[in-house]
């Protein structure tokens, strides 16, 4: 794996691993500083700081990794002493992420990526995949609000893609040479969200012991996008109007207005509407951000960009040094049939996850979580009636009657690969037997009435000899 060592700075031990399982999971190579000797490893991606008390400790371990120690991108517990002084710090404020304590997989991958776009940002070539009916109007939609600097409200289910469409207006705009500045107004505690915007200066509050920059400001001549800003407080909803009426703001501890010159791009999964009724967004505020309204779809309305956005994953996971996954037709099918509730977030997530799992081999049907695989009731068969539909002659298995919904033995209008669908049914089973036998070959070749040489070789096949034991 190429360049993927991530150092863990935490004195709470069983944080502290809790931390290394999740980066571990996600394909990095969690180093936990003290522990290891942190000269000797190259090609660093991030640092995680937790429960450190000492900033001086914390730089020293930077210092340790070399020339770049200090610039690398940090995902801060939100709960870590030092998360103010970091995120007031003008040298560091675009590579932090803050993130809260349990971790919770989605946001952690979340985090990351927004890190990893920062630091390399992806080419606008590869931002926006999708030919289906839904994303060419959406194409259509860009391309003709691109070159104005009218505020654009992308509304969207979560993870169906919001931040692409901003980044892909900024790249198809005039402003394209200059910055586009991301914010998360949802991830951020109310108290710091002030700060994040405008700027501090120092002294202002405590921990701020320099002067900072707002994303207002890095944003200048270029494009702000104010992610998830439905969850955006009703204080902070009156000072951002003031700036967006009169493209004037302070810093939070100054005097001095500045101008500012950007493009406000803000996204939501919110019903905004129902929220002005509720009482807890302004309504002002609402329609000074709609002035062009862009509805992102959601995935389960656009199927037919799958095969699509997995080979873009896989690209991308390929730049981070992780493998390619195959999904074969069958595994295809069942991803077709699922409803996506997390939309494309979700299939990255998935593509991420069985790459991992299955970094040799080809993903079928059987081999996907259990969520994802529907109706199909490849794992349900009997042993006896597998060995027989493999052996026996055609017309002597439609006798055999399957548990589930749908009945595998009758041919789908659109036909199917006969060799895959059986492939499929055969390793759901193998899988099953393994779990019943504690993974011990032997056990589970008397569970299929198979010789153990046989069941052994299956395994080599499908790729499965490291999931079981000696036996």
């Amino acid at each position: 794996m190429k360049s993927s060592h991530f150092l863990v700075v935490e004195s709470d031990a069983s944080r502290a691993e809790s931390v290394v399982s999740a980066l571990a999971f996600l394909g990095y190579r969690p180093v936990i500083a003290g522990r290891n000797p942190m000269g000797e490893v190259e090609g660093w991606r991030g640092v995680y700081v937790g429960t450190v008390d000492d900033e001086n400790e914390l730089e020293g371990h930077l210092s340790a990794l070399g020339r770049g120690g200090r610039n690398l991108p940090m995902l801060v517990a939100a709960d870590s002493p030092l998360a103010t002084s970091l995120i007031a710090d003008d040298t560091r404020s675009n590579n932090v992420e803050l993130i809260d304590m349990p971790l919770r997989y989605e946001r952690l991958s979340e985090a990351l990526r927004a890190l990893q776009s920062r630091v390399e940002p992806v080419p606008s070539s590869r931002r926006f995949v999708g030919q289906s009916g839904p994303m060419q109007r959406v194409n259509a939609l860009i391309r003709q609000v691109a070159p104005f600097d009218s505020s654009v409200l992308v509304l969207g289910e979560s993870g169906s893609g919001k931040e692409l469409v901003a980044r892909t207006i900024h790249d198809c705009s005039p402003r394209r040479d200059k910055p586009f500045v991301a914010i998360n107004c949802g991830a951020i505690p109310a108290e710091l969200l002030e700060s994040e915007l405008f700027g501090h200066e120092k002294g202002a509050f405590t921990g701020a012991i320099s002067t900072r920059k707002g994303r207002f400001e890095m944003a200048e001549g270029g494009t702000l996008f104010l992610d998830e800003i439905g969850d955006m407080s009703l204080p902070m909803q009156v000072k951002l109007l003031r700036v967006l009426q009169e493209r004037v703001f302070e810093r939070v501890g100054g005097n001095r207005p500045q101008r500012c010159d950007v493009r406000i791009i803000a996204a939501t999964h919110r019903d905004l509407e129902g929220a002005i009724e509720r009482g807890s967004f302004r309504e002002d505020l609402f329609y000074r951000l709609s002035v062009f309204p862009l509805e992102m779809p959601p995935l389960r309305q656009r199927l037919e960009d799958l095969p699509a956005l997995v080979s873009e994953f896989n690209h991308r996971l390929v730049q981070r040094g992780l493998s390619s996954v195959r999904f074969a037709p069958s595994a295809v099918g069942a991803l077709c049939r699922y409803g996506w509730p997390g939309n494309v977030r979700e299939l990255s997530n998935l593509v991420e996850r069985m790459a991992i799992l299955m970094p040799h081999g080809e993903v079928r049907a059987a081999d996907l979580p259990e969520k994802y695989r529907g109706a199909l009731p490849v794992e349900e068969v009997s042993g006896a009636a597998l060995i027989a539909m493999m052996e026996a002659e055609p017309e002597v298995t439609e006798s055999f009657a399957f548990v589930g919904e749908g009945d595998p033995s009758v041919l789908p209008q659109g036909g199917l690969d006969l060799k895959d669908h059986l492939a499929g049914i055969e390793i759901g089973l193998i899988r099953q037997a393994l779990g019943s036998a504690n993974g011990v070959v032997a056990h589970a070749a008397k569970l299929l009435r198979v010789q153990r040489t046989t069941l052994v070789e299956k395994l080599r096949k499908y790729g499965l000899s490291e999931t079981v034991q000696a036996g």
